[in-house]
């Protein structure tokens, strides 16, 4: 049989379905005993009771499984050597797959600063929200190209080490009132046009906030799915300006706080 190099049987109990039925079987006997109905374990893993009835009768003949009367199995000293020995080689699979594949294949998009060729060592950081990466390895953190790539064009890396340093955002919220109170026409327009100049993005939630941003001749950058776009922008290092309908402004300070990301709340009217 063929073997893994750390000497485990090559997928253990997914070898077969044979084998993999084999081994649920087991383990509900092991979870269950001594009272266990074969109908029960049958509508545990998805297979019919004659079928569980046949693999526990191959599974008594084998030594793994005893049977004490109707209904009550318990698993052998052999059984449970054998149930250990395949769990052993199922975790030991999936670690190669987890460490040894998966880890291989995890690539990060980033945008490239400078031209760079595959399997060139790059430095990588954070700037406007965006994941750069620089060839050489200057940087705290580096990487390793997996495709070529133009200066201004998308790379994949991977092999990621160390750690990109950048500071979290910060969000000014400026709550408008509900167009019963006003709406728009309560917030002072130059104020909004004057914060937004300070921010990197403005963001706008309801439609009193909409309005309140076109009054000022503010460029909406964030318009749908404010609240996880605003947290998300503001991990990623930008300092954004929330316009809010007092509505809805409680929504995003909540996810904000959740997020520990640093916030302030003005009246549109100050």
């Amino acid at each position: 049989m063929a073997q893994r190099s750390d000497g485990s049987e090559e997928f253990g109990v997914l070898r077969s379905k044979r084998t993999a039925t084999r081994y649920q079987i087991m383990v509900e006997i092991a979870e269950r005993q001594p009272a266990v109905s074969q109908q029960e374990i049958a509508d545990a893993i998805g297979i019919t009771s004659q079928a569980v009835s046949d693999y526990l009768q191959g599974l008594s003949e084998e030594g793994h499984v005893t049977k004490h009367g109707r209904g009550r199995y318990e698993v052998t000293k052999e059984g449970v050597d054998w149930l250990i020995s395949q769990t052993d080689a199922l975790r030991s699979f999936v670690g190669h797959v987890s460490e040894d594949i998966i880890g291989q294949v995890d690539i990060e998009t980033v945008l490239a600063t400078s031209d760079i060729a595959e399997g060139e060592t790059v430095s990588v950081t954070m700037r406007e929200g965006v994941l750069r990466a620089v060839a050489g390895d200057t940087g705290n953190a580096t990487a390793v190209a997996v495709t070529d790539a133009a200066a201004g064009t998308d790379l994949g890396i991977t092999n990621v080490e160390g750690v990109v340093e950048y500071d979290l955002g910060d969000v000014t919220a400026v709550s408008i009132p509900r167009v019963q109170n006003d709406g728009s026409g309560a917030a002072d327009a130059d104020r909004i046009a004057g914060l937004a100049t300070d921010h990197d993005l403005v963001a706008v939630a309801g439609v009193e906030a909409l309005a309140a941003a076109r009054a000022a001749d503010v460029a909406v950058d964030i318009r749908y799915g404010s609240v996880a776009a605003v947290e998300e922008a503001a991990t990623k290092g930008q300092d954004v300006l929330l316009l809010a309908s007092a509505d809805q402004l409680s929504t995003h300070t909540d996810a904000l706080a959740g997020a520990n990301i640093g916030y302030e709340v003005l009246d549109a009217a100050e």
